[in-house]
Parts: C-alpha cells; structure tokens; sequence
C-alpha cells in the first residue's frame, strides 16, 4: 500500500498495482480518525481485537468506521488483484467541511457525535471515477498533496452530497418498495444494453411504470436522469478500460455503444477535461 499524508488530518491509502500476490497491511490509526475502505475490485479483509473478530470487504463496496472511544488500527489482508483506497480523516477536520449539514450526517450529528459507527455499503457509481483517478495518478511529487487533497474533497462531495438521498414526502411513489425495485430493474436494463439502451417510453412499458413515475423515481433514487446516470457510468467505465491498457480509443467508444470516436473524444474530454488519448498517457 501506497501512504499518502496529505496533512495533518487527512491521510490516503491506496494499492500501488494489480497483481498476483495477496498482502497484508497494517497501520496503526488514532481514535480522533473517521476511516473509508473503498474495495473496488477483488477482496480485502480486516482483522480486530487481536484476530478475534474478521470483516470480509468484497468488490463494489465501502466500509466506514469511527470508534470515539478506542483506537482502530487498520489490519488487512489484500487478496490478489485487488484495488483498494483507504481514507482517514479526523473527526475535527470532517466536521468542519459539514459543519452547516451535520444534521444529515447520522454519526456526526449532536446525538451520535460520541458514539461508535460501522456502515458498509455499495460504492456509488459516481465515486468510482474519482477512486480510479486516486489509483492511476502519475503526477510530480510537487502537485501529488494538492491533487489528492482535491480528489478527497469530490470524494466526500459525491458520497454526503444529500440531494441524492431518497425524499418520499417528494416522491411518494417510492415509498411502495414494489415500485423502488421496479426503478432499479429499470438500471439494470440500461446497463445491461449499454451499446443500445432502450428509449424512455420503451423502458417504461418494460418495467411496468408510467413514463413520469420512472423520470421522477429514478431522479430521485440515483440523483440523476435515466441517461443522465448512463453517461456517467459510460464514462467511468470508459476511464477503467482505458486504465487497464487493454483497449485502445475505438475499442472504448464501440464497446460503450457510441456512434464514432469523435464522439466519444468529445464527451470525454467534457467529463475529465482532457482527451482519452492524454489520459492513456
């Protein structure tokens, strides 16, 4: 693992590469620090309380930690060909960036500030492009804190960014469970076809919704349109192929469904600022 401290409250893990090889990582952690685990790929398993106690975290999922009243230390077991980004902020420094939203933050509110907390939960797609940057950031060692500082900054934006958060009193057709699976069968489709998803009116009869109920729900489920939400996991996978170095510009942009490169270079470029090809670089 790759340790990054970018200052005196915010500290980053990350695997260096993707390899063949399990490995163990320990670190020892103060109880003033909130931890993230993002597992992206593969699997990684925390040990505590001397090995008495062992948490699996899979691919695709996040773990957040903080104990007010004991230390942490961070003892895990990287599988083989696993990505892993590993964020500690104090508890301070965290409370000041959602000072004027900690209400909505369940273990930083006044009731729960001193109070232990354990979540896991699905990476959300948005933060996926964020941790791939994390993993593949080539910079000089001059402008490496700057960039991660910014880079843990749109991370914690994506994930407490409240607006995402499901509002039944605004949505109340989400609040039959029937009609939340049926908007995220709805995602499932989409991603399933990316090369060719179907158009709105389609998806709708497909699921068995009105046309309003599944642009309402799933705005208000995934914080995003329909192919508002498909452009964006286009583009994450496009930045994770690309990653790889196992596709070339044209494989990206067919395999993705786009109808000719200069399209896809075009809304790249319009998602990272740069064009595939400097990215590849």
């Amino acid at each position: 693992m790759i340790i990054e401290n970018i200052d005196k409250e915010i500290t980053l893990c990350y695997t260096s590469k993707i390899d063949d090889n399990s490995g163990n990582f320990f670190l020892d952690v103060d109880l003033k620090y909130i931890q993230f685990h993002f597992c992206i790929d593969g699997n990684a398993s925390f040990s505590y309380n001397n090995d008495s106690y062992k948490l699996n975290l899979d691919g695709n999922k996040f773990l957040t930690l903080y104990n007010p009243s004991k230390n942490i230390p961070i003892n895990c077991k990287i599988s083989p060909k696993t990505k892993l980004v590993s964020l500690l902020i104090s508890i301070n420094k965290f409370h000041s960036l959602f000072s004027d939203s900690a209400s909505s933050i369940s273990f930083i509110s006044d009731d729960n500030l001193n109070k232990k907390y354990y979540k896991e939960d699905s990476i959300p797609n948005k933060t996926l492009t964020v941790l791939n940057q994390i993993l593949n950031e080539n910079l000089n060692k001059n402008i490496k804190k700057i960039y991660f500082n910014g880079k843990v900054l749109e991370l914690l934006s994506i994930l407490y960014n409240t607006s995402n958060e499901v509002d039944l009193d605004q949505c109340p057709f989400l609040a039959d469970d029937k009609n939340i699976a049926k908007i995220k069968r709805a995602k499932e489709i989409i991603l399933q076809s990316i090369d060719n998803p179907p158009g709105l009116n389609e998806l709708a009869t497909k699921v068995e919704i009105p046309l309003k109920n599944l642009k309402t729900g799933f705005k208000q489920l995934y914080g995003n349109t329909v192919y508002g939400f498909l452009s964006e996991y286009k583009m994450t996978k496009a930045s994770q192929m690309l990653s790889s170095k196992n596709y070339n510009v044209n494989e990206v942009s067919q395999h993705l469904g786009y109808s000719s490169a200069s399209h896809f270079i075009y809304a790249f470029k319009k998602r990272f600022g740069i064009t595939p090809k400097k990215y590849l670089k």
